[in-house]
């Protein structure tokens, strides 16, 4: 196998076809946007973090799930009616509650092997993609979530991640802007934070330097095996357009089930849609006010950013409404209630929304290697950790392809 089509360009996709070219393949990308990272890697909450690896199969976020069905800025919403998508994807989610440990470890260990890689392809590749390494702070405002916090610190060690306890005297040394009470916290001294949509840009001009040949505003619309080669076709400008190619790997996000079933695979990702607002720090007052250090607050499953001097990402929630992209006036709203109630400072009269749709798979793992079919791999499937795990499951699929064109 020489040529390869990547199929999707966000960040998968994007790592993807780096990790390829540096092995010597010819490699084309192809995206149905007009610039790379238009869609989940746009606006996410900016954390490249280790310390949020806990897969969510776990009794209590079931429970959450049903206490919060009708609470439409709960931090967990699920739209009641039902479809056999939804269905067999939360069949799969409680039938994996038993693997909770183990895939909570293996996700860790996913996400520091990650770490080598990212940074070095950013180093190599000259990215700036306002790179913040001080540190992840999570934050509890009571016993039982500090205490499940400890339980989760025992996993992550298991995984190879060094995560302390700290008081809320230490917290505030850690972040002093931060208000508010709180009885205790974790933090995450090796987990950082970025502009994803900027480091996947800067990958895609690395990709390109790399000879990969990026194809943008091309919509796929079939994908199929012929004798030993793939059949992409794809709709351009109204026209469809036929390539061909030794194999190919898909990291299309959460289109990835819809092509696979078209492979003869079943690839269970379903969209969890995650909000982000963007605050603008206009003033010197909201730029001394703002947060440095990144955090992820437990109660409200949402997590803050520094992107820069001059800007805020604040991030979360999850919602399953199947491919519904609208941005939620009620959804939004918590988030910018908790940048006032956290940092007061801060004003909020600049604030962008975005709402993306997470590709998340039921066992919260991301699917990455071979198809039935030897000319088809994965690398999708990473749901809210996809920029952390990015760069390792990218080398990984790479490493698959080369072994089994051998």
């Amino acid at each position: 196998m020489k040529t390869i089509a990547v199929i999707g360009g966000g960040i998968t996709g994007v790592t993807t076809a780096y990790a390829l070219a540096l092995r010597g393949f010819t490699v084309t990308l192809i995206e149905r946007h007009r610039y790379a990272a238009m869609e989940t890697s746009f606006a996410n909450g900016g954390q490249l973090s280790a310390s949020n690896a806990e897969v969510w199969n776990h009794f209590g976020t079931v429970l959450k799930g049903l206490k919060w069905i009708w609470r439409p800025d709960a931090p967990l919403l699920v739209n009641p009616k039902p479809s056999w998508h939804k269905l067999s994807w939360f069949a799969e989610f409680i039938g994996n509650i038993p693997h909770y440990q183990r895939n909570t470890v293996a996700t860790a260990r996913l996400a520091i092997a990650a770490r080598e890689h990212l940074f070095a392809w950013a180093a190599k590749e000259n990215v700036d993609f306002d790179l913040e390494q001080r540190g992840i702070l999570h934050i509890y405002r009571d016993k039982a979530g500090f205490d499940h916090a400890g339980r989760v610190s025992k996993l992550l060690a298991q995984g190879g991640l060094d995560r302390r306890a700290v008081t809320p005297a230490e917290m505030k040394a850690i972040e002093p802007t931060l208000a508010g009470s709180y009885y205790g916290g974790y933090f995450t001294e090796s987990d950082a934070t970025g502009d994803i949509h900027k480091f996947t840009m800067g990958m895609a001009a690395a990709a390109v330097r790399q000879g990969v040949e990026c194809l943008y505003e091309q919509e796929v619309h079939s994908v199929r095996r012929q004798g030993e080669q793939v059949h992409i076709t794809s709709v351009v400008d109204g026209q469809t357009q036929q390539r061909t190619f030794d194999a190919v790997v898909v990291c299309a996000g959460t289109a990835s089930r819809a092509i696979a079933a078209q492979l003869g695979d079943r690839v269970n990702v379903y969209p969890v849609k995650g909000y982000s607002i963007t605050v603008n720090l206009d003033d010197e007052q909201s730029q001394r006010s703002a947060p440095q250090v990144s955090l992820l607050d437990d109660e409200t499953k949402l997590v803050s950013s520094r992107l820069g001097a001059d800007r805020l990402r604040v991030a979360g929630t999850a919602e399953f409404n199947g491919f519904n992209r609208d941005i939620r006036a009620d959804r939004i709203r918590p988030l910018t209630d908790w940048v006032a109630q956290c940092f007061p400072g801060v004003r909020t009269e600049d604030v962008i929304p975005w709402a993306g749709l997470r590709p998340m798979m039921p066992d919260m793992l991301p699917r990455v290697g071979r198809g039935s079919d030897p000319k088809v791999f994965y690398n999708t499937g990473h749901g809210h950790l996809g920029w952390t795990l990015s760069a390792v499951t990218a080398d990984t699929v790479a490493a698959i392809v080369e072994a089994a064109s051998v």
